[in-house]
């Protein structure tokens, strides 16, 4: 009914849905722990693009949750030395990218015995890798990670390369033209990238106008592919800078 879904928006906004303006704009509120509820209704628009939403309809509860040690396969082809090779993360949705990206960015950033810790700053515009709340992450990312919350990605790699001087910068859901481009910006300043992308395989990969020119010019030392087997478990294919498998 029209009082249960005002109720439960109440009730995981706080009773303060105002103060998530921004976020629903993007169609979305994201509460403690990094759970992302999806919303639907009708959009308020301004000649500059959508300003708000009311008479909101329809939610859409994902909960999020780590699983440490996911990454455990895959780190071992993705350090190039002491240093990461920068890495593009691909799957068709919900099949864990982000999971995945949080482990190693935990990982890479406590070291290991073969590796030495690497500071990392992860840009979590969406509130999902490191779940801040009141800035203090709710998941485990490491100790020598920074994290803006709630950045947009190429403003936020821009004001982590000026500030903290990362070796890894982190970041989820790629897309845009200014998302690449930054990511340019970054790789030729000294950081490695570790990005993540909608992509359901290689072709479909190869297709997206602006990740194709980073392709291209074999920016990424490897890709790896995330895809549901039969089984419904997760398996994983990693490919080099001239997208030839190697795993």
């Amino acid at each position: 009914t029209r009082e249960a879904l005002k109720e439960t928006l109440d009730y995981m906004s706080s009773y303060s849905l105002y103060a998530f303006e921004e976020e629903i704009k993007q169609g979305f509120i994201t509460i403690q722990g990094g759970h992302r509820i999806g919303i639907a209704g009708k959009t308020i628009t301004d000649g500059h693009g959508i300003r708000s939403m009311k008479f909101i309809s329809f939610i859409n509860v994902r909960l999020s949750h780590q699983v440490k040690g996911c990454a455990e396969s895959v780190l071992p082809y993705l350090y190039d030395r002491d240093m990461i090779f920068h890495t593009l993360i691909i799957s068709p949705p919900r099949c864990g990218k982000t999971t995945l990206l949080r482990d190693i960015i935990r990982q890479v950033s406590n070291g290991s015995a073969d590796h030495a810790g690497l500071t990392i700053g992860v840009i979590d515009e969406r509130s999902e890798i490191g779940a801040c709340y009141q800035g203090i992450p709710q998941n485990e990312l490491g100790i020598r990670t920074d994290i803006l919350d709630c950045c947009p990605k190429a403003q936020g790699m821009m004001m982590l390369i000026r500030t903290m001087s990362p070796q890894v910068i982190a970041v989820d859901e790629i897309g845009s033209r200014e998302d690449c481009r930054a990511m340019e910006q970054a790789i030729y300043s000294g950081s490695r990238i570790i990005g993540t992308v909608h992509a359901y395989d290689m072709k479909e990969l190869s297709r997206k106008k602006y990740l194709k020119e980073m392709l291209e010019q074999q920016m990424f030392g490897r890709i790896v592919l995330l895809e549901k087997a039969e089984n419904g478990r997760r398996r994983f294919h990693i490919y080099d800078e001239n997208l030839e498998k190697i795993c």
